[in-house]
């Protein structure tokens, strides 16, 4: 399975935890399509932990959906998120038990690799919780990577060991796809925005077939729901949106879609933002200026393709800010000729062509973004 660019999609646990069911989920499939989360790019619709009854099956050793959430069974769910078009995606963990003391799949990796592919699973979310002490991290992942690959359907392997035993150096070989590298994020400024900063030195292992996954999104949560806090504004969540869009990370809804705002709704379908997550370079952006005085001001840098960049200018300061940029310390000095055609992702105005820097103000936890073509600077007279 080649899974080229960062995967798009909904998870249940930011908003629901515990509290899923049938009902549930085949409404978040109808307004993931009624509300254009689909066509924009989302197709799977996942399920996180508490979906199984608390034992295995005592004959089939086959872990159980649980009948009062999912009285006609997964597959039943499975095949209703199929003909809205969307994919469908499970949850499980490698240890004895899950995070919530749900059945996890250790010693039954084969076996529950089986049933998901039975069920029609497209995506598999791996958890961490439960396992033996003498076991380890990388030889766990392998077993499950190993066991979705013998299951006879493509399956997304999603590892969640939430970035312990540096698994940035490991996961790739064990066949997953995208990994959390970082722990449960929370419905904060403060939460998404630490968790950006601990990512940037390891974006640099995030690539096709293994994405670095910071987490589900928040935005449009307000502070409602499972993982729910002080919640954010619209302007920390443009930011939210930005920092993963510049990260090549996956885009995993987690408000709840079925109410989903106006706003939300808008930022999380704006076709400029995907196609810079989505860009078929999926480069890692770098660090091109930390402010002087307030190290709370920060500039990415990305490059994409057709010899296009993505400039984002963030402040997470608690005032407003200029946020400088020399070009010089994005590769491009001020003898080499050359300047940036630059255009306001946000607005689509073009602020025409900048050479040597630009140092735009920048409000108190906001964000610029500039997409940009390299071009000769005409010659003076």
């Amino acid at each position: 399975m080649n899974v080229m660019l960062p995967p798009m999609g909904f998870n249940t646990w930011n908003t629901f935890g515990a509290s899923i069911n049938e009902k549930v989920i085949m409404e978040t499939a109808d307004a993931m399509v009624e509300k254009g989360l689909l066509e924009a790019g989302y197709k799977y619709l996942v399920i996180d932990d508490c979906w199984s009854e608390y034992e295995r099956d005592p004959v089939t050793k086959k872990i159980v959906p649980c009948k009062k959430k999912f009285p006609n069974g997964m597959k039943y769910v499975s095949d209703y998120i199929h003909s809205k078009g969307l994919l469908f995606g499970m949850y499980s963990c490698a240890g004895v038990r899950t995070c919530a003391d749900y059945p996890g799949s250790f010693d039954h990796e084969y076996l529950d690799a089986e049933t998901f592919a039975e069920y029609g699973v497209d995506f598999l979310k791996y958890d961490f919780c439960f396992m033996p002490a003498t076991e380890n991290g990388p030889m766990l992942y392998r077993r499950m990577g190993m066991a979705l690959r013998a299951c006879g359907r493509d399956i997304l392997f999603s590892a969640c060991n939430w970035g312990v035993d540096n698994v940035h150096q490991w996961i790739r070989s064990t066949g997953a796809h995208m990994y959390r590298s970082t722990y449960d994020i929370n419905d904060s400024f403060e939460s998404f925005t630490e968790i950006a900063a601990s990512q940037i030195d390891n974006l640099c292992y995030s690539a096709p077939n293994c994405f670095n996954d910071i987490d589900m999104l928040t935005i449009g949560m307000y502070g409602k729901g499972n993982v729910g806090n002080t919640g954010c504004s619209d302007l920390e969540y443009k930011m939210q949106f930005v920092l993963w869009c510049m990260y090549s990370a996956p885009l995993m809804i987690g408000c709840d879609v079925r109410n989903i705002s106006d706003a939300a709704k808008a930022l999380l379908t704006n076709k400029d933002l995907i196609a810079i997550n989505q860009d078929p370079e999926v480069r890692p952006p770098f660090v091109a200026t930390t402010h002087p005085w307030n190290n709370r001001c920060k500039v990415l840098v990305k490059m994409l393709a057709n010899n296009e960049y993505a400039f984002a200018f963030f402040n997470m300061s608690d005032r407003e800010n200029k946020v400088p940029l020399y070009f010089y310390d994005a590769g491009v000095p001020a003898s080499s000729g050359y300047g940036f055609d630059m255009t306001d992702v946000f607005t689509g105005e073009n602020i025409g062509i900048k050479s040597e820097y630009i140092c735009p103000v920048v409000e108190s936890h906001g964000t610029l973004l500039y997409r940009a073509k390299l071009v000769k600077l005409p010659e003076s007279k």
